[in-house]
This record gives C-alpha cells, sequence and structure tokens, in this order.
C-alpha cells in the first residue's frame, strides 16, 4: 500500500489548466498539486486493509466517530478532553480510529492537530504503538517544528522501528522542506543499511528539479532510480507527463506515456486525464476524445475530481449532453464544491448555454454563497466571451458590493469582453487598470489566462494592431503558449491584416518551438507580397 493520501492527493490534478486555483506551472509545480507525500504504510503488511475497512465503517456513521469529535473540538481544547469523552461513553481508541482521524486532519491541513493527537497517543498508549505510529508522529513534528526536531525524534524512537518505513518519512520530510542535500544523505545510509528506497522520495526529488533551470537533473535522478531497483510508478510517469503537459510540449507527453507503456507500467485516470486535457488545451479535440473515453472506462468510483475534469473535457469537445450528464452525477455527491459549480459554469458558457451557466451560477449563489472573486470570475468570463458586456460589468459592480476584489484576470476577461462588443478604446484602458494588479506567475500560465490573452490577439490581429498583438503574444511566449501552432498563426495574420512583411516570421516560429502547418505557410505567402 502506498502513502495513505496519495491517491485522493493525486486526484486533484484533473483540475489542470482549467481554474486560476489549480493551473499549475512547473516552476510552482511543488507548491500545491504535488504536496501528496505523507507516511508510508508497510507493503507486506495487512494492517493498512484492516484499517481502511475501519475507516469506511466510520464514515458512514459519522457523529459516531472518533474523527467526528476531535474535528469539532474547538481550538485550543486539549485532545485529551475527547479521548476521556470517547473512552466514557464505552468505545476503545482503536488504531483505525486513529488512522481515520490523522488522513482526515491531513486533508484538511490541520498539522497542529494531527501532532497533537499523536503525541498523545505516544504518551498514552490506548494500544501499543507500532511503526505507522511513529512515521505519523516524525511527520507532523518535522512539518510544523522542522527536520533538526525531526531528527531528534528519530534518534528517539525506539531502535525496532528505526526501519526503511521511518527512514522514507524521514527523507520526505526533509524534500518537503526543501533540504535535498541532507536527503541525500539520508538516501546513502539507508543503502548502507540495505534499506529499500521509495519511489515517492524519487517522485519528490524530480518534482523539486522540475523547475526549467533544474530540469536537467531529472535524467539523473531516474538513472539512479533504476540503479537502486526501484520499480517504475505511475504516480511517477504522472509527474512527468504533468511537467510536460505544463510545458505544453506535447511531443514531451506523448514520449513519457510511451516510455509508460513500455516499462509495462498500467495508466490510471490520473495518466488519461492529463492526457486528455493537454490535447484539449492543443485544440486536438479528436486525439482528446479518445482520451476521455480512456478516463471513464478507467475511472474508479465517484470521484469528484474526476467529475470535474471530464465536465472541462466536454466543454472543450462541445459535447453538451455529456456535460449534463456529468454536472448530474457530481450533484449527486453529497457535498458538491464551489470549485464544481465554477467549472460547469464556465463549460457551459464555453459551448454557448449562456441561460444553463445562468442557472448554475443562481444554483451556486442559493447554496453556497458568493464569497470568492473566482466566482464572480467565472461568470464574468462567459458573460464576455459570448459579448455580453453589459451584464459583465453589472455583475463586476455586484462583486464589488460583495466586498470581493477584482484581479487581473477580472480585467482581461472584461477586456476581451469589450472587444466582442466593439468597444476597442475601452478595451485598451481595461487592459491598462489590470496591469495595475500583480499576477503570480502560476495565474499567467494558467489556461484561462491563456486562452483569454490569445483571444484578445486574435481581435488586434484582425484590426490589424500588430503593436498590442505583439505586447501581448510577449506573454503567451513566456508561458510556452506559443508552442502550439495556432497561436503563432494569430500572430501572423496580425502581419497580414496590417500589411507588414517580415522575413524572420517562420525561423522565429520554428525556434520558438512550434511547428508551421498548411495555414502558417498559406499566411506567409500573402506577407511576402507587402515585400518591398
Amino acid at each position: 500500500m502506498q502513502a495513505v493520501a496519495l491517491l485522493c492527493r493525486w486526484r486533484v490534478l484533473g483540475v489542470i489548466h482549467r481554474t486560476v486555483v489549480v493551473s499549475l506551472p512547473a516552476n510552482q509545480i511543488h507548491s500545491g498539486f504535488f504536496t501528496f507525500f505523507c507516511s508510508l504504510i508497510p507493503d507486506n503488511s495487512s494492517e493498512g486493509e484492516q484499517l481502511l475497512s475501519s475507516c469506511q465503517e466510520r464514515a458512514e456513521e459519522p457523529n459516531k466517530s472518533l474523527c467526528w469529535r476531535l474535528e469539532r473540538l474547538p481550538k485550543g481544547e486539549p485532545v485529551g478532553y475527547v479521548f476521556q469523552s470517547w473512552m466514557g461513553d464505552g468505545f476503545p481508541i482503536q488504531r483505525g480510529d486513529i488512522f481515520h482521524t490523522i488522513n482526515r486532519f491531513r486533508k484538511l491541513q490541520c498539522n497542529k492537530r494531527a501532532l497533537e493527537v499523536m503525541e498523545w497517543v505516544i504518551r498514552e498508549r490506548p494500544y501499543r504503538p507500532k511503526e505507522l505510529d511513529y512515521s505519523y508522529l516524525l511527520e507532523f513534528t518535522t512539518k510544523l517544528h522542522g527536520v533538526s526536531q525531526g531528527e531528534k525524534l528519530f534518534s528517539r524512537v525506539p531502535a525496532e522501528f528505526q526501519n526503511e518505513l521511518l527512514y522514507n518519512n524521514l527523507v520526505i520530510a526533509c524534500l518537503d522542506k526543501g533540504m535535498i542535500r541532507l536527503s541525500l544523505a539520508y538516501m546513502k545510509k539507508m543503502r548502507e543499511l540495505s534499506y529499500p528506497i521509495s519511489h515517492l522520495i524519487f517522485n519528490r526529488l524530480i518534482i523539486l528539479h522540475s523547475s526549467p533551470n533544474r530540469r536537467k537533473t531529472i535524467k539523473r535522478i531516474l538513472r539512479q532510480m533504476r540503479a537502486d531497483r526501484v520499480d517504475p510508478h505511475v504516480s511517477t510517469y504522472n509527474i512527468l507527463m504533468k511537467i510536460e503537459a505544463n510545458e505544453h510540449n506535447i511531443e514531451g507527453l506523448v514520449r513519457v506515456f510511451g516510455e509508460m507503456k513500455r516499462a509495462k507500467v498500467e495508466p490510471n485516470e490520473i495518466s488519461f486525464c492529463i492526457l486528455a486535457t493537454a490535447h484539449a488545451v492543443a485544440r486536438l479535440y479528436t486525439v482528446c476524445q479518445v482520451y476521455v473515453e480512456a478516463v471513464e472506462k478507467s475511472a474508479t468510483g465517484n470521484n469528484w475530481s474526476t467529475f470535474d475534469v471530464l465536465v472541462i473535457l466536454y466543454g472543450y469537445l462541445g459535447n453538451e449532453k455529456e456535460i449534463e450528464r456529468t454536472w448530474g452525477a457530481l450533484k449527486e455527491l453529497p457535498n458538491v464544491r464551489s470549485k464544481s459549480f465554477i467549472l460547469a459554469i464556465e463549460a457551459f458558457g464555453r459551448i454557448g448555454r449562456l441561460s444553463r451557466s445562468e442557472q448554475i451560477w443562481l444554483e451556486m449563489k442559493a447554496e453556497k454563497g458568493l464569497k470568492s472573486t473566482e466566482q464572480f470570475n467565472s461568470m464574468i468570463s462567459v458573460y464576455c466571451r459570448l459579448g455580453f458586456i453589459t451584464k459583465a460589468t453589472k455583475l463586476y459592480k455586484e462583486m464589488e458590493q460583495n466586498g470581493c476584489k477584482p484581479n487581473a484576470i477580472t480585467y482581461r476577461h472584461l477586456a476581451l469582453g469589450c472587444l466582442k462588443a466593439g468597444l476597442g478604446k475601452e478595451a485598451l484602458k481595461t487592459l491598462e487598470l489590470g496591469k495595475d494588479f500583480s499576477a503570480s506567475a502560476r495565474i499567467r500560465k494558467s489556461t484561462p489566462w491563456l486562452e483569454t490573452t490569445l483571444s484578445i490577439v486574435e481581435f488586434f490581429a484582425e484590426k490589424g494592431d500588430l503593436e498590442n498583438a505583439e505586447k501581448l503574444f510577449a506573454e503567451l511566449k513566456t508561458a510556452n503558449y506559443t508552442r502550439h501552432t495556432f497561436v503563432y498563426n494569430a500572430l501572423i495574420k496580425a502581419y497580414v491584416k496590417a500589411k507588414i512583411y517580415d522575413p524572420n516570421l517562420l525561423k522565429r516560429m520554428i525556434l520558438g518551438g512550434s511547428r508551421p502547418d498548411s495555414e502558417t505557410y498559406s499566411l506567409l505567402k500573402i506577407i511576402e507580397q507587402f515585400q518591398t
């Protein structure tokens, strides 16, 4: 069995490229999406399966679970009170209760409370602590108090439990803090002790070296992985594919997928989500459809994040029937997140179903309340995409009245809406207003930002406004979005409309990583007519 929270964390990946919150560029890849490295559970133990069964039983009766009581404990109150109350009601404290509670707190990022629980367990010993208990204690001690405290704790753990599990988690804890040299030293120690190294450690090393200036190191990490006889794992290939997808490198993405198949590693629904989304963003819809079908076939259970990504993908494919079906399945889940409402609004807006988007907007307003800028941005983006600038402006005012502050992407959407409504001067003013709001690299590499910016470039190109088209094209180039041929073609159209000859356009395109197509050559042929 792998990391307790591995699967649930990885499923968040499904919502790649679609929203500002979850779209992760390569240089930010370690900051949210891949923070799933938690405690390992021994592979050769059936204990994990028993604990999972216990978790499921308790999840069916939340008001009777120890986790439910601990989760609702007011801040500042000691966890011992809940444990005493639980035992006072005649219930024993079992390992499954702690397993369920810790994983719930990890998901909620309640690290302090998780540490308090483990400290109580080790101190009061309601059962005989085992390696997994010490592993949890080590994990949360390091998260809250740093690696040095984690090392001190490690040295005080009984010798019988200072085994491969604890070493692996200590290395992961070091990597989580970015302490690569120290983690490599512990890995060397593990080799000396003949302890196997988990693939999760190599996953984390790959993520830490995923930024463009460090990416060459990944090949060395993979070679070391083979040297340590660590079996290839689907999560490792998923990370490598995600890195390529973030760089809009379809060839690299397909290459990694091919290596995965040659290694006889079975892809999972996350693998197909990455492939489908990357091809949808690249406007390769036929290939996207194939991978969407693979997602449907490989989906395990009613997973909200898989439904989310399917809503996105069916929006790209223009399949209204499937959007409705998937959204219906999402609505049947116990708790529908605001993010799912946002994605459904955008998906229906993408296919021009404004009335349906507005209906879901009202449902979200009634069920979730309007608490975030992202919620307003979703409906504003639909109005602006379809040219309803008056409605978008009205919603913009409502946003401010609601206490939500517009951000850079709000103004980018409004600029597009102005252009769609034929308000060129207002669009330029709105773009200037947006410059006053800082946007992180993560936002500027997110698909909503890139697609909206490209739509504006296409409008400027149609008007022959080469200066403004080039300015925004530079943003797309920084995000590597210009790898896609249609992006460069949009810029070349600006040269055609402006009747300006540039002999270096084709060279510039190829060196930028984009492949010319028949449209490219046709446009360049027209540009040759403007040569003086």
